[in-house]
């Protein structure tokens, strides 16, 4: 199994614990995410530190703030590392007022270009911007490989999937609230689902009480299988050949 998207929250001793527990559960590969210039280089710290680990560089939307000349040199020296394997997340987030939302557009168009730049493919975070995001992607994205991070458009599934856009589920998937996801989940094909954690966030809704791990990821693949009338192994196998084929890792 693969995770897709998740949060180390640092270099350390308790990166040992979480991988290892990846690791137990049959989780493969990790995808760790920077969202910011510190974050970023913990996530590539982290990707030197552990075999299974790769990271996505990148400025969040609600990290955006004063994105300017500075800031897209320092993403693309970033990106230029061995274990960078995506750029991003990156995208509009109009729920939150954390960066104002010209920044947000330009570091969004600055990171377009960088994954073209480097062949990488584009991890996408939208929020209240379901429109913006996908006029600006047909727009400027054109022959860019993207990933539409803990899914949360269902009413849009059918236009992303037409655009030749990746799709994946987080463990929101399975809360009873979100019928519309799991519905979703339900009719992408195989050769465009991706499962993740967004660990240390959206637990699955049987460790609600608890923080995130790459490990859970297992159980919502579990979920999604499910909800595709799969066994587990036939999401795991359909899984793994997208992130090979989407990140450059060994099926």
């Amino acid at each position: 199994m693969i995770d897709s998207h998740t949060h180390l929250d640092s270099c350390g001793p308790g990166n040992d614990e979480l991988v290892g527990n990846a690791r137990a559960a049959g989780v493969r590969r990790i995808l760790t995410v920077g969202m910011d210039p510190e974050s970023c280089r913990t996530a590539l710290a982290a990707a030197d530190t552990f075999a299974e680990v790769w990271a996505a560089i990148g400025r969040h939307p609600n990290a955006a703030a004063g994105y300017d000349d500075a800031a897209a040199a320092d993403l693309r020296q970033l990106a230029a590392h061995p274990r960078c394997a995506a750029i991003g997340e990156t995208g509009l987030d109009y729920f939150r007022e954390g960066a104002p939302a010209d920044d947000q557009r330009a570091a969004f168009l600055d990171q377009i270009a960088i994954a073209r730049e480097t062949s990488k493919p584009l991890v996408i975070h939208t929020r209240a911007a379901d429109d913006e995001t996908i006029t600006t992607l047909r727009e400027h994205a054109a022959g860019v490989t993207v990933i539409l991070h803990c899914f949360s458009m269902p009413s849009r599934l059918h236009e992303c999937l037409e655009e030749g856009w990746y799709v994946s589920f987080a463990g929101n998937v399975t809360y009873p609230k979100n019928a519309d996801l799991a519905l979703a989940a339900a009719t992408v094909p195989d050769d465009r689902i991706l499962v993740e954690t967004d660990a240390p966030y959206l637990t699955p809704q049987s460790r609600r009480r608890e923080k995130n791990q790459s490990a859970y990821v297992t159980e919502t693949a579990r979920f999604v299988a499910a909800q595709r009338g799969q066994s587990y192994e036939e999401l795991d196998a359909a899984v793994t050949a997208n992130a090979a084929r989407v990140f450059g890792w060994d099926a």
